[in-house]
């Protein structure tokens, strides 16, 4: 009896965590065209470039804004809203990768990472 008791439990708490889980955010991988045409389409995007000061003066994609990894890693979840779209580069993809996997786990609904980051980065930037 105890035993069917704990296995309903249980089979409770999956169901009632199925729809808490599916309606997190995604961290979507996207290449460098495919953020072109999102830089293109004329819908509020946020770009976030989380290398150091220097590398970000150098060259950055247009409309960028620095925000460098250490700083981004503590305050990643109070700069942004979770409506926002947003996009992080850095200068090969890892850095921008967990910034955004964090968001994602906390309901950010539309949070993208440049693979390969600036290294692949072949369209225009601002110097």
């Amino acid at each position: 009896m105890i035993r069917k008791l704990i296995c309903n439990f249980l089979v409770m708490i999956v169901f009632l965590l199925i729809p808490v889980i599916s309606f997190g955010g995604t961290l979507k991988e996207i290449d460098g065209e495919t953020l072109e045409k999102m830089m293109a389409d004329g819908k509020t995007i946020l770009i976030v470039d989380v290398r150091e000061p220097d590398e970000f003066a150098a060259n950055h994609l247009k409309g960028a804004i620095n925000l460098p990894y250490k700083i981004a890693k503590s305050k990643v979840l109070t700069e942004f809203s979770p409506k926002d779209r947003i996009v992080f580069v850095c200068h090969g993809g890892p850095m921008g990768h967990e910034l955004g996997t964090i968001l994602s786990r906390n309901n950010y609904q539309e949070v993208y990472n440049l693979i390969g980051g600036m290294k692949k980065w072949r369209g225009p930037v601002v110097k």
